[in-house]
């Protein structure tokens, strides 16, 4: 039987549930030769800042079991670079591009956002919020409602594209966070970015990342993405991207049925490029075993007191 796949993030249709994480995937460009990139529905990039960044000090990668630490420190060319020199590029591809903006300001991001959203290659702007704000002695965006409303309201003030808030796991109530989001005008939001952690290599007795700690990624996360997305999906109205430690087409459902819109897959590209293509076909051989026309009747149904009716409406397509 035909299966429709296609979800909306916003005013943006995908023809497949699925999207690779920033910084995992390039440009998709690398990966055309691995697998058919009709099971990919967009592409999120790696976020850019208002200016260069050349990252942590190395070490910057550190194997975990069941994951990985990154603490690669947003390395990036800074907008002016990215617009004059590869943003062009992304008008020839066949697939949805979405630009990803980070910041140490709240004026960065609605900078940023602003000159990325305005170029007609980028379909939707994701607001990477885990990054530290300088002005309030480092604290987190994403770890403080009042900051993120600032964040989400001056970015959203810049463009009517959809846009995609991502947020941190490393907070007490999640939930708040992400009704903060929606009120300040969200589109979408993207749960969960990485969780932090630290390794310690026991012979040089000192840590094994050079910026200490770093982002852990990969299926040991898995459990706790998935709550995430169950607690947030009850608490807002607007789509979830369901991310964190997605490998194969059983997680993938997972995440849809405790109420996400869409998945985004990450580390797992590093050891499979063809992830994605697996899971398209797992999802779509799934709904057909159980007789459903569409991905969007499952969105939800294993999560009681589902908030999301997003995606529930207009059903039919």
């Amino acid at each position: 039987m035909s299966v429709d796949l296609r979800v909306r993030i916003g005013t943006l249709e995908l023809p497949v549930p699925t999207l690779t994480a920033s910084g995992c995937y390039g440009y998709g460009t690398e990966f055309e030769d691995f697998l058919d990139m009709r099971s990919v529905g967009a592409v999120v990039l790696k976020s850019v800042t208002r200016k260069p960044r050349l990252g942590n000090a190395t070490p910057r990668l550190v194997h975990t079991p069941s994951g990985m630490l990154n603490a690669i420190g947003l390395q990036n060319p800074g907008i002016d670079w990215y617009l004059d020199h590869d943003v062009a590029k992304f008008a020839a591809l066949p697939w949805k591009v979405i630009g990803s903006v980070a910041g140490f300001a709240v004026d960065d991001y609605a900078y940023v956002c602003e000159r990325l959203a305005a170029r007609p290659e980028i379909a939707a702007i994701e607001i990477n919020i885990s990054c530290p704000n300088v002005a309030h002695e480092g604290e987190t965006f994403a770890c403080d409602p009042h900051l993120t409303e600032k964040v989400v309201r001056s970015a959203r003030a810049t463009t009517d594209k959809p846009l995609i808030v991502k947020l941190s796991p490393n907070v007490t109530d999640i939930a708040a966070i992400a009704r903060v989001a929606e009120a300040a005008g969200a589109d979408a939001l993207a749960v969960i970015n990485t969780v932090r952690g630290m390794a310690i290599d026991i012979d040089a007795r000192k840590p094994r990342l050079g910026n200490i700690t770093g982002g852990l990624s990969g299926p040991a996360i898995r459990p706790i993405a998935v709550l995430a997305v169950y607690e947030v999906a009850r608490a807002v109205k607007i789509p979830i991207i369901g991310q964190g430690g997605i490998e194969t087409a059983t997680d993938a459902l997972e995440f849809l049925l405790a109420g996400a819109s869409a998945v985004c897959i990450g580390t797992a590209n590093y050891a499979d490029p063809r992830v994605p293509e697996k899971i398209v076909a797992g999802i779509r051989e799934y709904l057909a075993r159980r007789n459903l026309r569409s991905v969007r009747q499952i969105i939800g149904e294993a999560n009681v007191g589902f908030a999301n009716s997003y995606q529930k409406e207009g059903d039919e397509g």
